[in-house]
């Protein structure tokens, strides 16, 4: 790959600025519904990904074709693409030479993981799950990408992943389990399982309680949405100089116990050790300690906020900005007894029961939107899994709930109640991101619509 990326800079020639991203991705996945697996398709693909500024203006262009032929014919698109453009004001530069901060997480293991490695996953969960019905995918990736630029950038690194997403179901309730690591050791089906079936058994049954404000205990799943949106819209680098962000770096937004940090270096992180800038990445505290510290950003909302990029750029970032891939909530120390395997609560969660007197346990959100940027306020619904909890005890299954909520009013100082000590990295549903999240237990959720509407 370092060596395409040398062929199209030269291909570019000099007098122009380029840069080269040649990437290789390996992606396998194995899906199973009614109990049975159903598909086992894997796919590899390496594709080249080219930007120009040249004359004052800036393009790009990209091709799965690696051949000199397929390389040219990019150069001559890219660099006919660039006159046809209005000139770009806000180019910001190369990213100049720098050292990676580390080499990112590599497992062999979960780089060459066999389709029956993956199907002995699904039959564990499958097995786990008693009998109930079961659908879902575990699936595993591993890439590989190198860049270089004519600044003198050149870089180069590679990851892996493994994710496992599913659901047990029984006379319309379902359960879920989702986990991703970068180790396939640590994903054990039999446990999914387990959990799965657990929460769809005690989910039978459910009531139907008025909307209104709850004290809530959310599990992992459901914070890994959170830190997604926080993610794409709060700590944007274009969103906040274009002030659409509530982000106010400097200011005490949180409550003390919350500390965002976005680390693909970390022992939990996931991807590439360099941005689509060619940015080395490092780790960001993006709020510490209830303070938040700075946003997101690729090197063209820097120069446009007199900042440093922080490592952020995406493919397209010029329209969207850029994007924390492996947004971290940091754990804090938790008391509780220890969760037998099987239990209806996820054991990162149970600690945090204890001191609800009266409120719920939210395993998921889905189909979350954003109604305003600003205050980052979304709607969206529950789903897998919502008990009522009374004096620290689950008691009683709940139907689930359409919620209206500012995901920073419900972090705000003092809003937070609890923390979880264990925390667990969530899949998203393209396998491009990574949320790593303990339990929450906070204060008010604004539950505005219940199953009747």
């Amino acid at each position: 790959m370092e060596d395409i990326a040398r062929r199209v800079l030269e291909m570019v020639g000099p007098g122009v600025e380029a840069e080269v991203f040649v990437g290789h991705t390996a992606l396998a996945l194995t899906r199973f519904a009614n109990s049975f697996i159903h598909q086992n398709v894997a796919e590899a693909t390496t594709s080249v990904r080219l930007r120009l500024h040249e004359g004052g203006r800036t393009a790009s262009g990209s091709t799965t074709i690696t051949t000199d032929e397929g390389l040219t014919g990019l150069v001559r698109r890219t660099r006919a693409a660039a006159r046809l453009l209005p000139p770009d004001q806000g180019w910001p530069g190369l990213a100049p030479p720098a050292p990676l901060a580390g080499e990112g997480n590599w497992d062999e293991a979960t780089a060459q993981a066999a389709p029956d490695t993956r199907a002995d996953r699904v039959r564990a969960f499958v097995d786990a799950a008693g009998g109930l019905e079961t659908a879902g995918y575990c699936r595993t990736m591993h890439a590989a990408g190198a860049f270089a630029n004519s600044a003198g950038q050149s870089v180069a690194g590679r990851t892996a992943e493994v994710a496992m997403d599913a659901i047990a179901r029984i006379d319309g309730a379902d359960g879920l389990a989702r986990l991703a690591s970068g180790r396939l050791s640590e994903v054990d089906g039999a446990v999914l399982g387990a959990r799965a079936a657990a929460k769809a058994r005690a989910s039978t049954g459910a009531v139907e309680l008025p909307p209104g404000r709850y004290e809530v205990v959310l599990e992992a799943p459901a914070v890994a949405d959170l830190l997604q949106n926080f993610a794409l819209y709060g700590f944007n680098g274009k969103s906040y100089n274009e002030r659409r962000a509530f982000a106010e770096p400097g200011a005490e937004q949180f409550d003390q116990r919350i500390t965002l940090v976005d680390d693909v270096l970390g022992a939990t992180g996931l991807g590439l050790p360099f941005d689509a800038d060619g940015t080395p990445k490092r780790r960001v505290a993006f709020v510490s300690s209830g303070v938040t510290e700075l946003v997101a950003h690729d090197r063209r909302t820097a120069a446009e906020a007199g900042a440093e990029s922080t490592g952020h750029a995406i493919p397209g970032g010029a329209a969207f900005g850029a994007m924390p891939a492996s947004m971290r909530l940091e754990p804090s120390p938790a008391t509780g007894a220890p969760v037998e395997l099987g239990a209806v609560v996820d054991p990162a969660a149970a600690p945090l029961l204890a001191s609800v007197e009266r409120g719920l346990l939210v395993t998921d959100l889905w189909y979350t939107r954003v109604l305003d940027p600003k205050s980052l306020v979304v709607t969206g619904l529950t789903r897998n899994g919502v008990w009522l909890i009374e004096d620290g005890e689950i008691t009683t299954p709940v139907r689930n709930f359409r919620f209206t909520q500012s995901y920073p009013q419900a972090l705000a100082p003092g809003a937070v109640l609890g923390v979880g000590a264990e925390v667990t990295t969530v899949p998203d549903g393209w396998g491009a991101a990574w949320r790593t999240a303990p339990a929450l237990h906070l204060g008010s959720w604004n539950f505005t619509g219940g199953a009747s509407g």
